[in-house]
């Protein structure tokens, strides 16, 4: 779910360098907007909360479901606005039958969860304060970006060489500079020399928003016409440009509108692959060096001609896209840029969704008399998958192309349709890993093509029975990276046998003996962010503790230890100050010598340059000062990070009080619940925020607490193995326990105490009322999944197994016993054109209440609106409607002099 999917610390550059394209801006639109249609957001959702937006950045569609994936899809500027203030404390203290049988199942487990919900909590934790200002919090704070981190969106241009990154002035000209001298730039190209060759002779400067430089630094490779598909995926126009001669020309004549799905440069000299219509195409660097200035582009070979609605090459449909690759790439050039590897992707079987929009045209005042359709491939549980095979394509023989392309095959290959392709990548000049598992994720395996081979050999095994050694799920994560030397091999994360995943090298590349580069009772968060292959020394991000991010290096096994590798003892750096709290991302330079750094709380965000080696010369690039004044002037709330315990399990806790909150007892505050809680996910963390959550706090004098339960990510394989074909069960006895410890609290007031959540959210929210466990009595709960039968197959079937394999979890998760909603004061939304958590889940829970006379709830229906409710002020309206609902049921409207 990408919305429901999870946070990733790495801050890379996307495959083209970005000029802010708006559409891909907003986070949102890589969840599912309506996966075709253009943001149009009316707010600037960079200042916005996030919380479904990494909570398990997949169910958010702009919020959606994922496991560690997720909603980010961020540039090496990127960010989530999360986080706070400043003086830190730390203390560490048949059917018929079936029916029948799922009813008993719904009531015990509903029973159950309100029974088992009452372990004691025992705590230690870290305080965040910092002395604010008088000036009142708004919505339109909130909202319009007052509060919004400025970044520099730094892209490395490995071509150019190790420590260089682009950028684009106010002419548009393209610039290089060098981190060992960044006030000097070196123009690559001014925007007045990238002209039109369909401009009639005019001189019309080309109008791209992407571009990428070849790997010999002779052309650079643009993108016009930029047409949003997926969340990750979109079309355009390309065109090159010689920068010897200042000559453009098309890669395709362009259309309108544009087909192009993927174009890539290869990684020597400057051949391109590409994707149109679903077919993947080569151009050969001669045919390009013989390219004239024009409209004429040059010619292509076509490497595949099956491509079609149904047939992808090169590129991942719908499904791959969002719980796979996170990418909108499926093919992968080999280092010496002769071969290229990729994924071809058959949905014939897999069945249509239908979204409908009521206004497409997006006018109020301009009413349609027929809905627009939008029919959408969607796999759910149990039902088809698409089909996936693996090919390379040799371009030094590409006259005999249908000798060329080859068929990957391996023994013991899963049957297709039980088949997951989880990652494919280059682990040498030749060598080619591809990982494969099930459709549960329970079992799996590592093959290596070994010298341009069409049979692979597994080297390594995944699940219960391999490396996991649980009855977990095998995580869905690309990480393997090159390791060339006199034992070549390649680096992966891998989890270790006390469930903490961590950097392992596997040398050679046939190998299936892990040995740790990295190691501890702690996670390497989201792969690794750079390696220096002349020192040997690799980078990564450690979630130690949980809720920060620091940035580590370890050594690599030098030469010398080539024929004794098994002796070897990892050797770890921590590389950022751990004295105090902090939470930092990184993009590193291609070559490992030069990287970005950003602090992104618990404090406002600071952005810096690095050369390795020379920390104390870092370039400071933002600062942020403007914010820091701002900031201080308005009220802070006091945030708590909390670490507390149940059932022997301890869970980390998020809690933003009001400020001069008085905790005598005299007073009594609200308390509003606010978990992601998706597998693999993480709300809880020290990042900067100013949100709603803080207007509630400082405005409404609302204590907001995050609780990441069981089944949440980066503390290890058992503390989330927990939650495997029982989704909505321990979650909710977390929450509930979480609840029941904050109501003995003698300034809480235990008659208003709710909970909120969108996506997973959502879904938690929703369990917790149905779960009736007499001290949470409001409920919010916006797109949520109400039936995992209703949710992507690839993600579900990760945590829940097929409904066949599982069909009492698919019951027992499901919402299905509503009594209790007659006893809560419920709110619902959704949007009707979710493509990501469909409006099914929302209309199905409607049935139930109105089968069930239940009819004290509150429900919106967005028009039109997509996961992350973006556009047509519906983002903005949605919380104003939350608003509403709390002055309503718990009295907390601002009074008339203080607005």
């Amino acid at each position: 779910m990408p919305s429901l999917g999870g946070s990733d610390d790495r801050m890379e550059a996307d495959h083209f360098i970005i000029d802010h394209d708006t559409d891909d801006e907003n986070p949102y639109n890589r969840d599912k907007v309506p996966r075709t249609s253009e943001s149009d957001s009316d707010v600037d959702e960079s200042s916005l909360d996030r919380e479904f937006l990494e909570k398990d950045s997949r169910f958010l569609d702009e919020p959606s479901m994922e496991e560690g994936h997720g909603l980010d899809g961020r540039n090496a500027s990127g960010y989530q606005n999360y986080a706070y203030p400043s003086t830190i404390k730390r203390s560490r203290g048949r059917q018929s039958k079936m029916f029948i049988f799922g009813l008993c199942c719904i009531l015990l487990g509903a029973a159950a969860i309100g029974m088992l919900a009452g372990s004691a909590f025992q705590s230690s934790s870290t305080t965040y304060t910092r002395k604010g200002g008088t000036k009142h919090l708004t919505m339109d704070h909130i909202f319009n970006g007052t509060f919004s981190p400025h970044l520099e969106n730094i892209a490395w241009v490995k071509e150019a060489g190790d420590g260089i990154y682009s950028i684009r002035n106010d002419d548009g000209d393209i610039l290089l500079r060098s981190v060992a001298d960044n006030s000097t730039d070196r123009i690559l190209v001014t925007a007045s020399d990238i002209r039109d060759p369909n401009s009639l002779g005019d001189n019309t400067p080309l109008a791209f928003t992407d571009w990428r430089l070849s790997a010999d630094m002779q052309y650079l490779l643009l993108k016009t016409s930029h047409r949003k598909l997926w969340r990750h995926s979109s079309f355009g126009n390309y065109f090159i440009h010689r920068l010897a001669d200042h000559v453009t020309f098309p890669l395709r004549v362009p259309e309108s509108p544009a087909k192009i799905a993927y174009a890539e440069w290869s990684p020597k000299g400057h051949h391109i692959a590409f994707v149109y219509e679903n077919d993947l195409f080569v151009v050969d660097s001669a045919e390009i060096d013989l390219t004239i200035a024009g409209p004429k582009p040059p010619r292509p070979t076509r490497v595949t001609d099956d491509g079609s609605s149904h047939v992808f090459n090169g590129v991942p449909d719908w499904v791959y896209e969002e719980e796979v690759f996170q990418s909108n790439s499926a093919l992968w050039w080999n280092p010496l840029g002769d071969t290229i590897a990729f994924l071809k992707s058959d949905e014939a079987n897999v069945r249509d969704y239908t979204l409908q929009y009521y206004n497409p045209s997006g006018e109020a005042m301009d009413p349609q008399p027929y809905p627009e359709n939008f029919v959408m491939k969607y796999p759910k549980p149990g039902t088809p998958n698409p089909l996936v095979t693996v090919h390379s394509y040799a371009i030094a023989t590409q006259a005999t192309v249908k000798q060329t392309v080859r068929t990957l095959t391996w023994p013991g290959s899963m049957p297709l349709a039980d088949r997951i392709i989880l990652e494919v990548g280059w682990v040498g000049d030749r060598d080619l890993l591809v990982k494969e598992v099930d459709r549960a994720a329970r079992k799996g395996s590592v093959v290596i093509f070994a010298k341009g081979q069409n049979e692979g050999k597994v080297t390594r095994i995944l699940g219960k029975e391999g490396e996991e050694g649980d009855d977990g799920w095998i995580d869905h994560s690309q990480n393997a990276i090159p390791i060339p030397g006199d034992v070549p091999g390649y680096l992966d994360v891998v989890p270790t046998k006390d469930g903490y995943p961590h950097v392992a090298l596997f040398a050679p590349v046939t190998s299936g003996e892990p040995i740790w580069i990295s190691k501890g009772e702690w996670e390497v968060a989201n792969g690794i962010s750079g390696v220096d292959l002349e020192k040997g020394i690799v980078y990564f991000m450690a979630a130690n503790p949980s809720m920060e991010r620091h940035l580590y290096s370890a050594r690599l096994p030098s030469s010398h230890m080539a024929a004794n590798l098994e002796s070897f003892e990892s050797s770890m750096q921590i590389l950022t100050d751990t004295t105090v709290p902090g939470y930092y991302m990184t993009s590193f330079s291609p070559y490992g010598g030069y990287y970005m750094l950003v602090n992104m709380g618990p404090d406002v965000p600071w952005q810096k340059l690095v050369k390795v080696g020379q920390e104390d010369q870092a370039v400071i690039i933002a600062d942020n000062a403007a914010l820091n004044q701002t900031s201080s002037e308005f009220c802070l709330p006091i945030v708590t990070y909390t670490t507390v315990e149940t059932d022997g399990v301890l869970l980390n806790v998020m809690e933003t009080m009001p400020p001069n909150m008085d905790t005598s007892g005299r007073k009594k505050y609200p308390v509003l619940l606010n978990p992601y809680g998706g597998p693999n996910s993480q709300s809880a963390d020290v990042r900067f925020r100013r949100d709603w959550h803080h207007y509630l706090a400082c405005e409404k004098k609302i204590i907001v607490l995050t609780v990441d339960g069981r089944g949440t990510g980066l503390q290890g394989r058992p503390f989330r193995n927990v939650i495997r074909d029982d989704l909505g069960r321990y979650e909710v006895i977390d929450q509930v326990n979480a609840a029941r410890e904050w109501a003995k609290k003698r300034y809480v007031d235990i008659k208003r105490i709710g909970i909120w959540g969108w996506s997973y959210g959502g879904f938690l929210t929703s369990k917790v009322i149905e779960a009736d466990s007499g001290v949470i009595s409001l409920g919010m709960a916006v797109a949520p999944v109400t039936n995992w039968l209703y949710y992507d197959s690839i993600y579900t079937e990760r945590y829940m197994s097929t409904p066949a394999e599982n069909p009492t979890g698919y019951i027992t998760s499901a919402v299905n016993n509503v009594t209790a909603f007659n006893d809560a004061e419920f709110l619902l939304a959704h949007g009707s054109g979710d493509d990501n958590v469909h409006y099914a889940n929302t209309a199905n829970l409607l049935e139930k209440f109105t089968q069930a006379d239940v009819r004290n709830f509150r429900f919106r229906m967005f028009t039109d609106s997509n996961h992350a409710m973006s556009g047509r002020h519906a983002y903005r309206e949605l919380y104003e409607y939350l608003n509403a609902f709390l002055d309503e049921k718990w009295g907390t409207k601002l009074s008339s002099n203080r607005l």
